[in-house]
């Protein structure tokens, strides 16, 4: 039956509000945005009144060195550990930041706080590639996965809003000091939003390639070989990033995006305050306006679920650069808010897009190193970006200091040459798979070029409740494992077992060539990956740890007798 677009993206969505794990990450996240854009506007605002652009500058460098630097260290433990240790771990750090911050503020102490707001920023670089990490292994189809980076997108720019509006309601009516101390009571529901997710296999996946192929490269999306096992360490995604010319170009987009965004969180300041002869609540105002262009563009996002992202990377790119070097020429308040709701909707795109592509192409057991090293270098970029305001401003004022901030990202895609074009040119890679794959213990000891084989091979199966998976007596031909729903198992009539995502079903008709010996139904609406019999088979019988491992269920299974529900169903971590 043919399948359009339309619905495919409608059905994406509607799958999100049934993925409680993806919620809470989400919901977590929007409060992140919300503290992260906040005190930041608070602490330059800070940092401008006591000292100007040079100190504000100075201020906001501080804060982002540290970060670029601890940015790839941290996040290889996304890769290495639970990403939700370093998520909520991140989480609860901003939190004690943020509070601090208040505390020496209201001290009188400018030094203590901004100590307190450094410490804060390098706690946000823990976020994105954790995240990064995360959402892959608890998204159910590679639809949801996109559609749960476009609602992120969504939630980014609302918060974005949100933020300038806190800020500045917060600073005009209670002073610096209350939106950081508003922001830590947000931080600590973000940490209790995750503190308690529970999600396998990205451990393991990384390990299991360490232990079982020591000498094996990881195919990537342009047919190169990988970085390889985890044990290379954050260097593997430094070097993936390097090796891979369509990588360089993407972390380049998005190095450039970080320096416009560092000098705008400036320049909104110095607009207000110099440009515009508006009080210091009127940054957060500025910064609302940017983020309700944010918030409209995430709309339109919805359009790159299942799409080709090349495209609207570029039209984004020109989107931002264009709005802001019209902003130069002084078109007052209601002219200068219209342009920075423009250049919000560029910059919401180009994030969305880039960091989707970024997910589709690198290999799954690097996904936390390379988005770490993306952190560094976005950490980097907003440094610079902090830099080059002063400079510019230094050498001719406001209007040099926002045209030079708009070129930046048209010399950064110029400097990429032909290769700008053909930027989502080359097969994905299947991340959702290849995390669903890593969570059923059958599977969890095969190095990873064989599990990215099975993940390449995998087809979705969409059932309705009631709908028959497999039928007791009939041949076996395929294996599936269940990312979304639930599927009852029964034998001759009686009930075996509930399984849900993470678990697979139809293993021991393959694995012993006799007919199947369950019925599974699908109890909910539930989607199940196929893996042909032949490919199965190859797979298990192929590599000798997880023959063993296929061996031992095997035998408690067919042990068991024909009334417990092992026959036809693999109970997760077995």
């Amino acid at each position: 039956m043919r399948d359009d677009s339309g619905g495919r993206r409608l059905r994406a969505f509607r799958s999100l509000a049934g993925n409680r794990a993806l919620l809470r990450v989400l919901a977590a996240y929007l409060l992140f945005i919300l503290t992260e854009y906040a005190v930041w506007i608070a602490m330059l605002v800070f940092a401008y009144n006591r000292g100007g652009t040079a100190v504000a500058g100075f201020v906001a460098v501080a804060q982002l060195v540290p970060a670029a630097i601890v940015a790839p260290v941290v996040a290889a433990v996304a890769d290495r550990r639970s990403p939700v240790v370093l998520l909520a771990g991140g989480y609860l750090a901003q939190t004690a930041g943020m509070a601090g911050t208040a505390v020496a503020i209201a001290a009188g102490a400018p030094l203590a706080a901004y100590a307190a707001a450094v410490f804060a920023s390098t706690a946000v670089t823990t976020t994105r590639p954790a995240q990064s990490a995360l959402i892959p292994s608890v998204a159910a189809t590679p639809d949801q996965l996109t559609a749960a980076n476009v609602v992120a997108g969504w939630l980014e720019a609302a918060a974005v809003a949100a933020a300038g509006l806190l800020a500045g309601v917060l600073i005009s009516v209670a002073g610096v000091a209350s939106v950081f101390a508003v922001c830590a009571g947000f931080g600590l529901v973000a940490v209790l939003l995750v503190t308690r997710l529970r999600v396998a296999g990205l451990r393991v996946a990384g390990l299991a390639a360490a232990e079982t192929a020591p000498a094996a490269g990881t195919a990537s999306a342009e047919g190169e070989p990988g970085a390889g096992p985890a044990a290379g360490g954050i260097g593997d995604g430094l070097r993936l990033a390097v090796r891979q010319p369509r990588l360089r170009l993407m972390m380049a987009l998005v190095t450039a995006d970080s320096v416009v965004v560092g000098a705008l969180d400036l320049l909104v300041v110095i607009l207000a305050i110099t440009v515009l002869h508006r009080s210091s609540g009127w940054a957060g105002y500025l910064q609302f306006a940017f983020g309700v262009g944010a918030l409209l563009a995430a709309t339109m996002s919805v359009a790159l679920v299942g799409r080709r992202l090349g495209g609207p990377i570029l039209a984004a790119a020109l989107a931002f650069s264009g709005a802001l070097a019209v902003v130069a020429f002084g078109l007052g308040l209601p002219g200068t808010m219209a342009l920075l709701v423009v250049a919000g909707a560029g910059h919401c795109l180009l994030e969305v897009a880039t960091r989707t592509l970024l997910q589709r192409s690198v290999p799954p057991e690097l996904i936390g190193r390379v988005f770490g090293v993306l952190e560094g270098f976005t950490m980097a970029g907003l440094a610079i970006g902090a830099l080059l305001v002063p400079g510019l401003m230094h050498l001719g004022g406001s209007r040099l200091a926002i045209g030079g901030v708009a070129a930046v990202l048209p010399l950064a895609a110029v400097a990429g040459g032909r290769a700008v074009f053909r930027l989502d040119v080359g097969t994905a890679v299947p991340v959702v798979q290849i995390a669903l794959l890593r969570s059923l213990p059958l599977f969890a000891e095969l190095p990873a070029p064989a599990i990215e084989g099975l993940a390449a091979a995998l087809r979705p199966v969409e059932l309705s409740a009631g709908d028959v998976l497999i039928r007791q007596g009939e041949p076996g031909d395929a294996y599936f494992a269940i990312a979304a729903g639930e599927l009852d198992a029964t034998q001759g009539g009686q009930w075996l077992g509930r399984y849900g995502r993470g678990e697979g079903v139809g293993e021991i008709a393959l694995l012993h060539a006799v007919p199947r010996t369950a019925t599974v139904i699908a109890h909910t609406a539930a989607t199940v990956y196929r893996l042909d019999r032949d490919l199965f088979l190859t797979a298990v019988l192929g590599h000798a740890p997880t023959r063993r491992q296929a061996d031992q269920i095997a035998t408690v299974r067919l042990a068991t007798g024909p009334a417990a529900p092992h026959y036809e169903a693999q109970e997760q971590g077995s």
